[in-house]
């Protein structure tokens, strides 16, 4: 795992290109609602047009390779993980089932004789 530090824009250079890559993403958001009487294969060529060259010039800047190298290394941990298994994944949810079904059970309980207790009970309250 690397050790990144606090994410910041260092220079002008990449603020520049962070601040271009979002008025291009922006534009193609913009330009899909805008062209809303154009055919569907034309507004969606827009959006997706204008967030991938968005993307990509954010790929140049600083921000955004520190951010390719934070996905790669991310991406390295989420392989080292040790998934469970089919039924080491059913016993569990069965277990977490088993469990609310009782706290339902529980609360309904408690509820009833909370119930009776107040109304019958303290207030004389007759059914």
């Amino acid at each position: 795992m690397s050790k990144s530090e606090v994410e910041t824009i260092s220079g002008r250079g990449d603020g520049f290109l962070v601040g271009a890559a979002l008025l291009i993403a922006l534009a193609g958001v913009v330009g899909f609602t805008v062209a809303g009487d154009r055919p569907l294969v034309l507004r969606l060529a827009l959006l997706f047009g204008g967030l991938a060259a968005g993307f990509g010039l954010a790929w140049f800047s600083g921000p955004g390779k520190r951010f390719a190298a934070f996905s790669q290394d991310s991406y390295d941990e989420v392989r080292k993980v040790t998934w469970p298994t089919r039924d080491e994944t059913l016993k569990t949810t069965g277990a977490v089932f088993a469990f609310v079904v009782a706290m339902a059970l529980f609360l309904f309980a408690v509820d009833k004789i909370v119930e009776w207790g107040l109304y019958d009970l303290i207030l004389g309250w007759k059914r």
